[in-house]
């Protein structure tokens, strides 16, 4: 005869298969206690031989001649420096592999306007740039799905985890629109007449406006049901997709450089009375620093390591950019600019900020704290204070200087691998056999 498990037994035999599941990168119920450290808490000042207490993931306590708890585990930091973990803020992290293989590409969707599209559930936790990128201090990243003129919800990731729920930290963060260029390109190789590219130019501004439109009627439509002689409405995912972007819920991300496309954008931005916008990229948005201010836009810039786009100007255009909105009173952060493999240079990226006019604690902020904040999770990460979720980095120094190494990565409070691709290359040449010319090893 064959013996059926009891309730009670299946339910056992369910937590055990749950248990031996469990994400590597999910906090547990346990205690770590960071001790003798200098402690960068970002927000606050810095403390010398300090203690940082963790609990459950989250950072319970921080300060000079804390205890640590009975039964914690303690990470000597002597010596050592102890940041929060730099946020990518704008990426393809996840969503592309290999650029050359187009296999390999999860970040682009046929059609010109897919705001239904969610990063989140494109992306691979197996990517091997995930990895490359982490042990250089990225604990999360603000991955964007791109193609077409609106593009979907970008989602905020840690860089640590088995599935999209254990590494979502955020979703949506921002609805992503690429405005298009405005200005006539003359060069060689482009074969439409200026008439051609005018057309172009403004069917696709139409097309952006047109799906705007589309969505607020039918979220009008959508709210007016149950009341008298109202129908009920055919759901539509596209249009649903838009809803918390028309209610100003979460911004909507406006990729734009030039000061033409800016303008245009703070014209539709007007004319859609959009509540939250941010612009990513901005090039030119110190020209117009005072209005971006005023109306309360954040700016997140593309890559400080980076030469101009426009024959006429400075060779540090890019460079200086950070500084010029800081100095404006401008909220931005910093990015690489959207690559995924060069996502891990974030603090260079900084550091070059710093170098041509940015006070070095604010080139800081704005690769921790300020990306947080403009992300909607200022009150989780970016910042080293009781509450927040313990995203950490070990270091030999100052993360945004070449020479620092990063030792050790704590995501959701827990140690993560320190190897990578690269790694496990170097060690399998660095081991391959040598003749008796070989130099010495």
């Amino acid at each position: 005869m064959i013996r059926r498990p009891t309730h009670l037994a299946a339910a056992v035999a369910a937590m055990v298969l749950a248990l031996s599941f469990a994400s590597p990168s999910a906090p547990r119920a346990e205690s770590l206690a960071f001790t003798g450290a200098t402690v960068h808490t970002v927000t606050g000042p810095t403390l010398e031989n300090a203690t940082v207490i963790v609990t459950d993931g989250k950072i319970a306590a921080v300060g000079a001649g804390l205890t640590p708890p009975a039964g914690a585990t303690v990470v000597p930091c002597a010596g050592k420096h102890l940041y929060p973990g730099l946020i990518s803020s704008n990426t393809i992290l996840g969503l592309v592999e290999v650029g050359s293989v187009l296999g390999t590409h999860d970040d682009e969707e046929t059609g010109n306007v897919n705001p239904n599209i969610r990063a989140e559930v494109e992306i691979n936790p197996e990517s091997e740039i995930l990895p490359v990128t982490r042990v250089s201090g990225i604990t999360s990243a603000l991955t964007v799905p791109r193609g077409g003129a609106i593009t979907g919800t970008s989602a905020l990731i840690h860089l640590d985890g088995w599935t999209e729920e254990d590494m979502t930290v955020a979703k949506p963060v921002g609805l992503h629109v690429i405005w298009p260029t405005l200005t006539i390109n003359r060069a060689w190789w482009e074969t439409r007449s200026e008439e051609d590219q005018k057309k172009a130019r403004d069917q696709a501004i139409a097309a952006i406006r047109d799906a705007f439109e589309d969505a607020r009627a039918y979220w009008k439509a959508r709210d007016a049901e149950g009341k008298a002689g109202i129908p009920r409405h055919d759901r539509d995912v596209k249009w649903d997709a838009m809803g918390r972007a028309l209610r100003g819920e979460i911004p909507v991300m406006f990729h734009c450089d030039a000061l033409a496309q800016i303008h245009s954008v703070l014209r539709f931005v007007d004319e859609q009375k959009l509540k939250k916008v941010v612009l990513v990229g901005g090039g030119d948005a110190w020209m117009v620093a005072d209005e971006l201010k005023a109306r309360d836009i954040a700016v997140i810039t593309g890559p400080p390591l980076s030469l101009p786009d426009r024959g006429y100007e400075a060779y540090d255009y890019g460079m200086a950019l950070a500084s010029k909105l800081q100095a404006a009173g401008v909220r931005f952060c910093i990015s690489d600019g959207g690559g995924s493999t060069n996502a891990r240079n974030l603090g260079h990226e900084a550091a070059m900020a710093a170098a041509f006019g940015l006070p070095r604690d604010e080139a800081l902020k704005a690769v921790t704290i300020y990306p947080a904040r403009i992300l909607g999770v200022g009150d989780k990460l970016g910042s080293i204070e009781p509450g927040k979720i313990a995203d950490l980095i070990v270091t030999t120094g100052d993360p945004l200087e070449f020479t620092t190494k990063v030792e050790q990565v704590y995501i959701n409070g827990r140690p993560t691998s320190m190897e990578t691709r690269h790694t496990r290359l170097f060690h399998k040449y660095d081991a391959r056999p040598r003749g008796p010319n070989a130099r010495k090893h």
